[in-house]
């Protein structure tokens, strides 16, 4: 089983840098989104991307005008996914929107085709029951960044094959990830799993008044030898995917993470500052003051 034509469906953050890193890797991609302004957002993000490639010497400028010509865009799923070896779901992080998604695919998508979710919480035995194969499906999880921080992590349920957890594996070597098998269903796979509680307790902290975020980043930057802190990680991951988490949490009657999740919506979504993705978040970019010589005096 060869994967060569991939699918991404949802344009955000991360799914547009995970089409673009493939289409950089020569995959022929197709990008789908419920709108055109979806599609036109994702269309700024590819461009952004393309200066992020050359500006970091991970591509030259034919190299990422070559990969950015390697990606067409569909509103319309059926066409987006007519010639799929691979389907990667980078849609909202909620469940029922996930779940119509895949009764939708699974309606439209070639038998070959595999599903592979990028979920950052969800476990895949959450959302096979909405597929129409639940040998083909699986998921694979990146870091935000992903051409720097290139990780995938690719976690199997109890009825997906073996070959198409092998297939996966050597997809993820093919556009340059080190990939990371899961055997077992874990939610959060390993780097969430050791991430959320960290950032979580950052962000406690702040929304407590404990201690500004920036003085919690330079307390973990000089105590650990850490390039960075837990506010720079988060700036780098986004808002949304958190809060989502958090809120939901909240919801379940968790009185703590209600209270982070009404704090990054306060200091991030309602002032619009969405990390490295804008160039506001706790920090300012391109020249963040965590990376400054003054920052840890």
């Amino acid at each position: 089983m060869k994967i060569k034509n991939v699918t991404i469906a949802g344009t955000g953050v991360l799914g547009s840098q995970i089409a673009f890193q493939s289409a950089f890797k020569g995959f022929n991609v197709s990008i789908y989104d419920i709108n055109d302004d979806a599609l036109e957002k994702a269309n700024e993000r590819l461009i952004v991307l393309k200066g992020r490639y050359v500006e970091d010497n991970y591509g030259t400028k034919e190299e990422v005008d070559n990969a950015y010509n390697r990606i067409s865009q569909y509103t319309d799923l059926a066409k987006a996914v007519e010639n799929a070896d691979l389907v990667i779901e980078a849609v909202p992080e909620l469940l029922p929107i996930k779940q119509d998604f895949y009764t939708k695919l699974s309606a439209v998508a070639n038998e070959k085709t595999i599903f592979a979710s990028n979920s950052s919480t969800m476990t895949p035995s959450q959302i096979v029951d909405f597929t129409d194969r639940p040998e083909k499906y699986l998921h694979l999880h990146f870091a935000n960044e992903i051409w720097k921080l290139n990780i995938a992590e690719i976690m199997k349920h109890e009825r997906t094959s073996d070959e198409v957890f092998e297939t996966i594996i050597e997809f993820a070597k093919d556009i340059a990830m080190i990939p990371i098998p899961l055997h077992k269903e874990q939610p959060g796979y390993v780097l969430n799993t050791l991430l959320v509680p960290f950032l979580k307790a950052a962000m406690q902290l702040a929304a407590d008044g404990v201690a500004d975020p920036k003085v919690v980043d330079k307390t973990w930057m000089i105590s650990t030898g850490a390039p960075i802190g837990p506010f720079a990680f988060l700036d780098i991951i986004g808002p949304n995917t958190p809060y989502n988490l958090y809120k939901a949490w909240g919801d379940q009657g968790d009185e703590l993470s209600a209270k982070v999740a009404a704090w990054i919506k306060s200091e991030y979504l309602d002032k619009d500052r969405m990390g490295t993705a804008n160039g506001k978040g706790v920090y300012d970019y391109p020249n963040p003051a965590y990376q400054t010589p003054d920052f840890l005096k």
